[in-house]
């Protein structure tokens, strides 16, 4: 309990981390051209502490799950004093505001890449070319029912995917025309479909054949301990070589570059379906099943690190606090108020309708009036608001649970 309680305040500081270091991009890069930063909070709310150091005013707020970065002038409507306007983010150049509103995003890249790499040269990360395929480990007999302590019931026979003609060593490629990435798709594609007959892409000593294999209906447990009726073939999934691969200092640059990658389109992939996630997520606080896969909160992602701690997981943990930093990355670039990506908007729209305006033979149109933004930017505050109040109610009721 200890050693649980210990991963949530070390991943929720580890979160707190990655929202200073998120405004820190900006403050750095509005520094570096000369902007005005006139203060530097971590979280909102009531002010726990602050003090002064030169034109800056550096503090800490009540509630650590956000923070700000206010520069002189980052809209035409901030009033300035007189000394300010020179140095106010308006007046610079488009791309040295781009680059300031850009800097909380890079951070949070720059800081998930170093995690997945101090990761990939301590312990290891998913090896990227390791052969995922599913591969047949064994052929088996189906049990048809699940005890409540969890094991199954004995059972007889080859088991129907032995009988249909699979073997030890067979790379199952596809169901029923459609492509399994690996063993874990193919099994999710099964227990749709129990009582039903699938057809298996199988490749045998280099050559491909279909076979038709009956899906036995059999009875399991769901993780609320309700009996549910699945699909089942009698199939086990044969080890996997280096699916997790230790590298060294250098070829671990190239390694983790390739794995950032696939976790930013996972992350992206997860980002689409986000609005999707929602109506479960408020099924779940009345008591439907918790998606796994669904959107946590701070709670709910402090929660599971916690569960990482508590069973010695570091690398787990690591890579989970850097898809954290790459999901805050995606999500700021949202091109709408008060996202860094709704001022990202702003400044590229400022700048073709001035191209438009010289073609024109007309001069540049001045700063984006953001009043006539207002209406969007308290709405979308509004939504994320919601959004997030629902999402913590439902990792406190109904929290997420990476291991049952």
């Amino acid at each position: 309990m200890a050693a649980y309680l210990a991963g949530v305040v070390l991943f929720f500081l580890g979160i707190a981390v990655t929202i200073a270091l998120h405004e820190w991009g900006h403050y750095i890069t509005a520094r570096a051209f000369g902007m005005k930063v006139r203060r530097f909070f971590i979280g909102f709310g009531p002010t726990v502490f602050s003090f002064g150091r030169g034109e800056t005013r550096y503090g800490l707020k009540a509630v650590p799950v956000g923070g700000f970065c206010d520069i002189a002038g980052m809209t035409a409507q901030d009033p300035l004093e007189p000394e300010e306007s020179d140095r106010a983010m308006y007046n610079k150049p488009w791309w040295q505001r781009i680059i300031v509103l850009s800097g909380g995003v890079i951070m949070n890249i720059l800081v998930g890449f170093l995690v997945l790499y101090a990761v990939a040269v301590s312990s290891g990360i998913p090896n990227p070319d390791a052969d995922l395929t599913a591969t047949v480990g064994s052929v088996q007999c189906v049990p048809g029912e699940q005890n409540p302590d969890g094991t199954l019931d004995s059972c007889v026979g080859r088991g129907p995917a032995a009988d249909a003609g699979i073997e030890v060593g067979d790379r199952i490629l596809a169901i029923d025309g459609t492509e399994v990435s690996d063993f874990t798709a193919l099994r999710d594609e099964i227990l749709l479909i129990p009582g039903e007959t699938a057809v298996l892409s199988v490749e045998r000593d280099g050559q491909l054949r279909d076979v038709d294999v009956p899906v036995d209906a059999v009875t399991r447990l769901d993780s609320q301990g309700a009996e549910v009726i699945v699909g089942a073939i009698g199939v086990t999934n044969a080890p996997v070589p280096d699916v997790y691969k230790k590298y060294g200092p250098i070829e671990g640059l190239g390694a983790t570059a390739r794995f950032t990658g696939d976790m930013f389109h996972a992350t992206w992939e997860g980002l689409l379906s986000f609005p999707s996630k929602i109506p479960g997520v408020v099924a779940s606080i009345f008591g439907a099943e918790r998606d796994i896969n669904g959107p946590m909160s701070v709670v709910g992602a402090s929660r599971v690190g916690g569960e990482f701690v508590e069973r010695s997981m570091w690398d787990m943990f690591l890579m989970t606090l850097a898809s954290l930093n790459f999901f805050l990355a995606l999500f700021n670039l949202v091109p709408l108020p008060p996202l860094d990506g709704g001022h990202i908007a702003v400044v590229l729209y400022e700048k073709i309708r001035d191209l438009i305006r010289r073609l024109r033979g007309q001069k540049p149109g001045g700063p984006a009036d953001y009043t006539r933004l207002m209406p969007v930017t308290v709405a979308m505050a509004a939504l994320l608001l919601s959004v997030g109040a629902i999402v913590i109610v439902a990792d406190v009721v109904n929290p997420i649970r990476v291991f049952g």
